[in-house]
């Protein structure tokens, strides 16, 4: 059994090593192009991939992308954070049993909802709906409408995680803020989130990633036109919108067209990769210990 048991934590290893070194040799072709330049590709503003006939007069600058990835994230950030986090100081601190056992549950449902289902939820009501209440004011395809979609997507996540770091706060510490004149609210603000504030930043940071990696909604809701804007009322093309419309076209493998798509994978796998580090980082720092 421990040998299973080892051989189960090699193979996870050994998978995360093998995405690794596909996308280092793949992007490798990329980098390597006479077309294509490192400087560019890190400072460039404009993404033509596939808008270019001729690869002479394509351009290979990734901030276009970043700006639709961030933009996207971003609206999900403002949304999915704070409602989340609420969420679970009401289910964990103020709700009764019976809302509880109605709430959790719903929580779970919205988990549950597939993401190409929030993503035609994105383009047949809310892009609609924001285009009706501004009078036309945004594109059909936007980064407004995907934002919302992935915030959706995100609350369970954040509710769940944030309410199980606000549970292994002992009773002790209530308790003692109550013995001191503290009210509810106050033992909640002042006393539990800070407690659990490692565990809470890890949920934020997880949702973060989980945003930035969203597939579906955004391929479908944000738009395929790359801009460098922070209009978030624009098209934006995000990193994994221009993945699954590179693997859609007609370019051959081998072209450098193709192989960009390793390109921006690799960038968005570094991202990934960075907040998951800076989560380990902030939950060894400010993880509280409780004997």
């Amino acid at each position: 059994m421990l040998s299973l048991l080892a051989m189960c934590a090699m193979a996870t290893i050994g998978i995360t090593g093998g995405i690794i070194v596909m996308l280092v040799t793949q992007s490798w072709h990329f980098f390597n192009s006479e077309y294509v330049s490192v400087t560019e590709f890190l400072t460039g503003t404009r993404w033509t991939a596939l808008q270019s006939k001729n690869i002479e007069d394509a351009e290979f600058g990734i901030w276009p992308l970043l700006s639709g990835t961030f933009r996207v994230t971003a609206i999900a950030m403002l949304i999915a954070l704070p409602s989340g986090l609420i969420t679970a100081v009401y289910l964990s601190e103020f709700a009764t049993k019976k809302v509880r056992a109605i709430l959790k549950p719903t929580l779970e449902m919205i988990a549950g909802i597939p993401t190409v289902v929030l993503g035609y939820f994105a383009v047949l009501v809310i892009g609609p709906s924001l285009q009706w209440m501004t009078d036309g004011g945004f594109d059909a395809f936007n980064a407004t409408s995907a934002g919302i979609a992935v915030g959706i997507l995100c609350l369970p996540m954040v509710c769940s995680l944030s309410e199980d770091a606000l549970h292994a706060v002992p009773r002790a510490l209530r308790e003692g803020a109550y013995g001191l004149g503290c009210t509810p609210f106050e033992t909640s603000v002042k006393v539990v989130i800070p407690a659990a504030l490692s565990g809470i930043v890890s949920a934020f940071l997880l949702a973060f990633s989980r945003a930035i990696g969203e597939t579906m909604v955004v391929a479908l809701a944000a738009g395929t036109q790359a801009t460098y804007t922070i209009d978030p009322r624009t098209q934006s093309q995000t990193m994994t919108g221009f993945i699954v419309e590179m693997i859609k076209s007609e370019n051959e493998y081998g072209t450098v067209q193709y192989f960009s798509l390793y390109g921006v994978a690799i960038t968005l796998f570094v991202i990934t990769f960075a907040m998951t580090l800076i989560g380990q980082l902030v939950r060894r720092r400010y993880r509280e210990s409780y004997a």
